[in-house]
């Protein structure tokens, strides 16, 4: 088990984004659930401080600190997929209901937070032998918002898209 684990801050929102989180991949599961003991700016009595959980094996806080502060892409969350279609019910999922796509791979989630969802065969075709193969990935990821594996594997290969 890590000694750290990353603090996420919400406004109110804690106990919800962590449930919404943890439903999304295996080996997920809320570990605890404090509440308030007094009234305080984070909340009411009763009303929830901090959710841990785990996601995927790494141990999370959830922390409802009061006012809300925006996250940044400074600090992203990223994701390694199997196939296209772990890719696809992940980016669905975390742009559903107000997140927002954006490009590489990347978006944010309803509640601001980034997240990179990531093929592993992105790693084949961006560090492959052929460097020209790996160049034209590149250029076909710059332009994908969700990261699209056979367009991938066409751009290395030099096929266009079918």
């Amino acid at each position: 088990m890590s000694k750290i684990s990353p603090c996420l801050w919400f406004d109110g929102e804690a106990e919800e984004a962590a449930n919404f989180y943890v439903s999304l991949l295996p080996g997920s599961k809320i570990e605890k659930v404090q509440k308030n003991t007094v009234d305080s700016p984070a909340g009411k009595v009763g009303s929830v401080l901090v959710v841990e959980f785990t996601l995927a094996g790494q141990r999370f806080m959830a922390l409802n600190g009061g006012t809300r502060f925006e996250y940044t892409h400074a600090v992203s969350f990223k994701i390694d997929c199997a196939d296209q279609a772990e890719v696809d019910r992940l980016w669905d999922a975390l742009c559903g209901n107000g997140g927002k796509p954006e490009r590489c791979g990347w978006l944010k989630d309803r509640y601001g937070l980034s997240w990179q969802i990531v093929p592993n065969a992105l790693v084949q075709y961006l560090g492959g032998a052929d460097r020209a193969g790996a160049q034209r990935a590149m250029q076909a990821m710059l332009q994908m918002g969700k990261l699209d594996i056979a367009g991938l594997k066409n751009a290395y290969e030099g096929r266009s898209a079918a």
